[in-house]
């Protein structure tokens, strides 16, 4: 009687515990805000990007100024970044998301004011429209870093990776959308002003959405054991442990540099093209294969490691090839005619570049022990930020000026377009 009693007391704390966790369907229509979230501050991130020859004759400014409303992105990432992460931890989740909406949303209306032409702003059109993409910037990493947040809260231990894949990858979604839009809804520059409407409508719909519909930090019952509590050291505490971890600083030197290569590849594809005669639409279907291809090795490669568990052998060797691909590039990008050659190598190099990305925010992760994901995730968000701005000014500091080229397809600001290949 006593064994019997002792096991009916056990079956009924075990369903207890299990009672006490409990998944809502109201997770997946977060999830869906924090996508479409990332994928519209990816968009307003590369508006200009595929038509910055366009953009540059149209706003009566050079290539230089153009290229900054990229670069502005990276700057204020780097300070607020960290910001981010404490804001994440402290204030919570549906706060954080409805900011970083706001944000976003104020900073894509504020952009349309600089081709309002009944307002008269001539020469300041272009400091609005600068200062629309700096409220957007603020708003990147609070929204890159939400998925994790959101993952831990509201989905059970066998979703979470799921749940991180939809929502980190509608970031590189957004930067295809917008190397595809763009030059498709510019033909020309006049132009300009309905892309910047079209860009707004993403951004407006989400924070409408988020502010209405996002209503708890947490759930009302955690989802698993895992989300009740956490191991993880303090900010300050873990950010010390971090600058004194030599395989941690290798590995965010080395992947903050590829992704900053990436950022710049991204912005200035459409310049290092056109002056050798390609299209801004080809350059945008390079952009696209490049994030596509990229997107597909991710996903390959993250189930050949989830099989044989070899991160970094895999990691060295993607780099290795990465690398390679894109030697392959720059060499390619120096010759007209090139067309078919250049999309092969744009692909390898989103192939083999992109792969590396989930695989080192695991080794990240796990050579960062005991410290939290989101500190970890942060700081080579932060130095990759870094990298990518010092790259983006001295690639701009290499360029040559170059007069009108009958066979080159830029529409030239006022100095003339810019040969990327010399200097």
């Amino acid at each position: 009687m006593e064994g019997s009693e002792a096991a009916r007391l056990l079956g009924e704390r075990g369903l207890g515990r299990l009672a006490q966790f409990k998944t809502y369907r109201r997770r997946w229509f977060l999830l869906a805000v924090v996508s479409l979230l990332n994928c519209s501050n990816a968009m307003l991130w590369l508006t200009f990007a595929p038509v910055a020859d366009k953009a540059a004759a149209y706003f009566h400014i050079s290539l230089e100024m153009v290229n900054w409303l990229s670069i502005v992105y990276l700057l204020i990432s780097i300070p607020f970044g960290l910001v981010a992460t404490w804001v994440l931890d402290s204030v919570g989740l549906r706060y954080t998301v409805i900011l970083s909406a706001w944000l976003n949303m104020t900073g894509s209306v504020i952009r349309i004011f600089s081709v309002l032409k009944f307002l008269g702003l001539n020469s300041q059109s272009y400091w609005y429209l600068f200062t629309g993409q700096c409220l957007c910037a603020l708003a990147q990493p609070l929204i890159i870093f939400s998925p994790t947040k959101l993952a831990a809260l509201w989905f059970p231990d066998h979703q979470r990776a799921t749940a991180n894949m939809i929502a980190s990858m509608s970031n590189p979604l957004g930067i295809l959308i917008a190397n595809v839009l763009s030059p498709a809804l510019v033909p020309e520059g006049k132009h300009i002003p309905l892309m910047l409407g079209v860009y707004a409508i993403p951004a407006v719909t989400a924070c409408a959405v988020a502010t209405v519909g996002i209503h708890e930090k947490v759930p009302p019952t955690p989802p698993s054991a895992s989300a009740t509590n956490s191991s993880s050291q303090p900010f300050l505490m873990g950010l010390k442990m971090l600058l004194r971890n030599k395989p941690y600083i290798i590995l965010a030197v080395c992947f903050g540099g590829g992704i900053g290569m990436f950022t710049c590849f991204s912005a200035l594809l459409e310049q290092i093209l056109c002056e050798k005669g390609y299209s801004n639409e080809f350059a945008g279907l390079n952009g696209a294969l490049f994030t596509v291809c990229g997107l597909l090795g991710a996903f390959l490669l993250g189930l050949y490691v989830d099989r044989t568990r070899k991160f970094i052998e895999s990691t060295k060797i993607c780099f290795c090839l990465s690398a390679l691909a894109s030697i392959m590039f720059a060499v390619t990008s120096r010759f007209r005619h090139r067309a078919i050659t250049l999309a092969i190598t744009s692909s390898l190099f989103g192939f083999f570049g992109f792969a590396i990305y989930p695989i080192a925010m695991e080794l990240a992760v796990e050579c960062s022990y005991p410290v939290g994901e989101g500190t970890s995730t942060g700081l080579i968000f932060v130095a990759s930020q870094i990298e990518g701005v010092i790259l983006m000014i001295l690639l701009q500091a290499l360029t040559v000026r170059v007069s009108e080229d009958p066979s080159s397809t830029c529409a030239l600001d006022q100095d003339g377009a810019l040969d990327w290949t010399t200097g």
